[in-house]
């Protein structure tokens, strides 16, 4: 059965032990997908993520002519082993400016963004499609680079649908390309460059920096370019709601993630550390997707705790900053926009309310973890997990030590949901 439109989450009533396994980064499959597919031999990707987003990468990589052949994992239920073939460069698949090649990429900001680098090394013609949503996300910068190196893109608006002409490797092509409205531009470049004999140069005094393009450059350091073995640590996000229950139970509860990210890789991989929350918490430098949970923990916070550089949040997979504003309220929380940075108060008392997720998994989680706390949460399209976590919300209901034991409903029936009831698909 598929999960309910709308589910409701019952408040934990007594402690938990439990040890939750994360399912693997989707920041790193899908760089790693396409470091797979140009590697000179086959690779095996361990603790892969399998849901919507990843899924959209190998169908892609799979219409481009490139053999992907995945196993299941047996220590997560989300995950995959990953067989690769990889073709040094070369991408088999092409169409024709009569017909080209068509690629779906859903509303997996790391699916256009990485592809669309990755077709100009064909031979041919590729026309990149997507959700409503993702026709709004930026891609201009992107194409504006590849323009740079010599590749012809037709989007009249900037963003996609959009038409590329692929003409393979381009010896010394240069571009530069900014990181304001996206870092995955940037590494879309990057995981290309060396196949496609491209200089790319960073735009922008904050690029150098930028966190995810950082953990682009490690990754291509440390993969195994004529094939061998990978393995994709746990997702960091992901992990961020875990770790917030356990700070909304506190002792005697005991929440933890098994083997929790140590690498630096991941900037969400410091969430731990910003528990208590801090007075002030950036966007651009401190926390990246898990900023959303840290945001539903500041009504619990001794003080106001101010959330900045949120611009970014403004063009994902949701107008983000106005959705977490509008939630929080409905919930009784006093929140403040000023620019791009949000103000959040403590709360003395939290209501629950019908939470609109605007088909964004990150809010559906993130509302889900207010609602072991705060009773009568109600989550609208559960479903919209799928992108990243499909089974989330099993994970919440499972008894402990592999779940936290929550009680969800079809909020319309009143009937406990278990099991299959709570995969999205």
């Amino acid at each position: 059965m598929a999960i309910p439109e709308l589910i409701e989450i019952m408040p934990l009533e007594k402690p938990v032990v439990a040890e939750i396994t994360a399912p693997g980064s989707k920041s790193l499959t899908n760089r790693a997908l396409i470091l797979a597919a140009l590697a000179g031999g086959e690779t095996t990707l361990r603790g892969a993520l399998w849901s919507e987003d990843t899924q959209i990468m190998v169908d892609c990589l799979r219409r481009l002519g490139f053999q992907i052949r995945a196993r299941l994992d047996r220590r997560e239920l989300c995950n995959r082993t990953l067989a690769v073939r990889g073709l040094g460069g070369r991408v088999p698949n092409a169409g024709t400016p009569g017909r080209p090649l068509e690629l779906f990429v859903g509303n997996a900001g790391t699916a256009a963004r990485f592809l669309a680098a990755l077709v100009c090394l064909g031979r041919g013609v590729y026309r990149l499609e997507g959700t409503s949503r993702m026709r709004e996300r930026p891609q201009a910068g992107l194409f504006a680079a590849l323009r740079q190196l010599g590749y012809r893109v037709d989007s009249p608006n900037g963003r996609i649908p959009a038409v590329i002409f692929g003409t393979g490797p381009r010896p010394d092509a240069a571009c530069a390309v900014g990181t304001k409205e996206s870092s995955q531009f940037a590494s879309a470049l990057a995981l290309c460059a060396e196949r496609g004999q491209w200089r790319v140069a960073l735009a922008g005094k904050s690029a150098q920096a930028e966190r995810h393009v950082r953990m682009t450059r490690q990754l291509m350091k440390e993969f195994p370019r004529r094939g061998g073995e990978f393995q994709v640590e746990p997702d960091a996000s992901s992990a961020s709601y875990f770790c917030a229950a356990q700070w909304l139970m506190q002792p005697p509860s005991s929440i933890s993630v098994a083997s929790f990210p140590v690498s630096d890789w991941q900037m969400d991989a410091a969430f731990p550390d910003f528990l208590p929350l801090p007075a002030t918490v950036s966007r651009r430098t401190q926390l990246g997707d898990s900023i959303m949970t840290a945001m539903v923990l500041a009504p619990f916070a001794a003080a106001p705790v101010r959330f900045t550089h949120l611009e970014r949040m403004r063009a994902q997979e949701c107008e983000r900053v106005a959705a977490m504003r509008a939630e929080l309220a409905k919930c009784g929380v006093r929140v403040a926009e000023k620019g791009q940075s949000l103000v959040i108060w403590p709360a003395e008392k939290l209501r629950g309310a019908e939470i609109e997720t605007y088909g964004d998994h990150r809010m559906a989680m993130c509302f889900a973890i207010l609602g072991l706390k705060v009773g009568g949460i109600r989550i609208q399209n559960p479903a919209c997990v799928k992108k990243t976590f499909p089974n989330f919300f099993q994970k919440l209901a499972a008894r402990p030590p592999r779940g936290l034991g929550a009680v969800i409903i079809d909020a319309r029936s009143g009937r406990q949901l278990i099991g299959d009831d709570l995969f999205a698909d």
